[in-house]
């Protein structure tokens, strides 16, 4: 990559061998790009038991932590989110995305370097509600010249967990219709409202982490139960 924002061109450059959420890279022929199967879509799974669909999310909050922080300094944005663009793994349920051709990466080592206008100002995601399936807005140049961005979160939150989230004829995200005791807890719905239409300066940042943490609480308190029974 020689510039400082381009799409993702090569699998090989971020390999699942070192614990890149993609597909393997098997080879290549002309244009034509060969990877190994991964799974079924996560759409199969809009409807699996509670407890997986909570695991799939907090893999999803991962994916968006990894791609946005990493020790490579490297920011990697997802610009096409939807239930179709990531597979579950057949054997070890890992959630992967399939999609390379929709990532922007973002080499935050230049953008330091360089240092354009607001370089170093926290950016938000704009939330814009539409009739349309799968709808993400962004701005290219704003994920191309900032440093901290919040716009995977905003986009797995909008696009495959929340109750804004549209696929296929249904509303309600990968997370609808939890058990009534995580209904009247309210601390999920808080979450998800707050990661994708945050109502505070700087809330998504915030409400993702939180959101990661309060799903690997949930999971980790589903699998004690499953050991227990």
């Amino acid at each position: 990559m020689t510039g400082k924002c381009n799409r993702l061109w090569s699998l090989q450059s971020f390999p699942s061998d070192e614990g890149w959420p993609f597909a393997k890279y098997l080879g290549a022929c002309g244009r034509v790009v060969a990877v190994n199967y991964v799974g079924e879509e996560l759409w199969s799974f809009y409807n699996a038991p509670w407890e997986k669909r909570v695991d799939l999310a907090r893999q999803l909050m991962d994916i968006a932590e990894q791609l946005t922080n990493n020790d490579f300094d490297f920011a990697l944005y997802l610009l096409d989110v939807s239930f179709d663009n990531f597979a579950v793994g057949p054997r070890d349920g890992k959630v992967i995305v399939v999609d390379a051709e929709n990532v922007l990466v973002a080499d935050k080592r230049l953008v330091k370097q360089n240092r354009p206008e607001n370089y170093d100002v926290w950016y938000e995601s704009r939330f814009e509600e539409c009739d349309k399936e799968a709808c993400l807005s962004f701005s290219k140049e704003a994920l191309c010249s900032r440093v901290t961005v919040d716009h995977n979160y905003y986009a797995v939150c909008q696009n495959l967990l929340s109750r804004y989230a549209t696929w296929r004829g249904t509303t309600g995200g990968l997370l609808h219709d939890p058990p009534a005791h995580v209904s009247r807890d309210g601390q999920l719905e808080a979450l998800l409202d707050e990661c994708t239409n945050p109502r505070r300066r700087y809330g998504r940042f915030q409400a993702a982490k939180e959101l990661r943490d309060y799903l690997t609480q949930l999971s980790t308190s589903s699998a004690s139960l499953a050991t227990a029974r």
